[in-house]
């Protein structure tokens, strides 16, 4: 078939930066390299970008064949509700009627901002938090009014950055940025530390917003919000208590069962066992 006139032949330069503007703006899109045109004449290496709500004449590069990109192009949706990082398909997997690149495969990738975290309060459990996250390799924000809890000798990894304050809305406010790809984990000592922070996150567009305590104290501090003025759609959003409930007691359990709400939100995981389907 003739090759890809329709679409943008931009340049790798172009393309990176796009990308980088994706990653800038907090937008989704995949990155679709063909890695083997078996038989076919088409060219390893060349490359497609689609954005998450793009349509044909928006894709940015092409791999070398009108068919096969807009068949990429519709694959990347059902790529993207999967929640992988990146897949190797066989164009015969999603696209069987292009015989000619049955064989040929295809690397899907996700291009998505790197989840960060905002932990407000460096107690156990958002010390705990903190050092969690940056194993599992996500930038985290550590928060506290107490700056003995928030030294650098106390928290080494660089990946972890460290905020001591005396005026917690502003300093969570500043954090939390557009609230694109962020995580908010409000873990404070109390209810006005509570308060203060989930003041600030109000309309911020976070990602994930969530909010420790028993339903008793995070109910009183839901009901503060309402008073003062938090729209419903944000305080039916917030996950009070925060976390999965697997009978976490120690801080660092708390903190493996708030880490797996946010995966299975960003995964979008169901948080039931997998054994659950064989045992019905």
């Amino acid at each position: 078939m003739p090759a890809n006139d329709s679409l943008d032949k931009t340049p790798s330069k172009s393309l990176a930066e796009r990308i980088s503007q994706l990653l800038q703006d907090g937008s989704i899109a995949v990155l679709a390299t063909l890695i083997d045109p078996s038989s076919n004449a088409g060219t390893a290496g060349t490359k497609l970008l689609v954005e998450k709500s793009t349509v044909p004449e928006e894709s940015i590069g092409s791999l070398g064949d009108d068919s096969l990109d807009l068949a990429v192009i519709e694959h990347a949706g059902r790529f993207l509700e999967s929640r992988a990082e990146t897949t190797i398909f066989c164009v015969g997997e999603f696209a069987p009627s292009l015989t000619e690149w049955s064989e040929a495969l295809i690397l899907f990738e996700r291009v998505q901002q790197e989840p960060r975290l905002v932990i407000c309060g460096a107690g156990h459990v958002g010390a705990s938090l903190a050092r969690l996250s940056a194993l599992m390799g996500h930038r985290a924000t550590l928060i506290d009014d107490r700056a003995e809890f928030v030294r650098r000798e106390l928290f080494p990894d660089e990946r972890i950055d460290l905020v001591a304050t005396d005026n917690w809305s502003e300093a969570v406010r500043v954090a939390v940025g557009d609230g694109r790809g962020v995580y908010v984990t409000v873990v404070t000592r109390g209810h006005s530390e509570d308060e203060q922070c989930m003041r600030a996150v109000v309309g911020a567009g976070a990602d994930y917003v969530g909010l420790i305590g028993s339903k008793r104290r995070t109910k009183i501090v839901l009901q503060r919000l309402r008073e003062n003025g938090a729209a419903e759609n944000f305080l039916e959003k917030v996950r009070a208590p925060i976390g999965l409930d697997i009978g976490a007691v120690t801080p660092e359990e708390v903190a493996l069962a708030i880490m797996s709400e946010i995966v299975a939100l960003r995964r979008g995981g169901t948080g039931v066992s997998l054994s659950a389907s064989r045992r019905h």
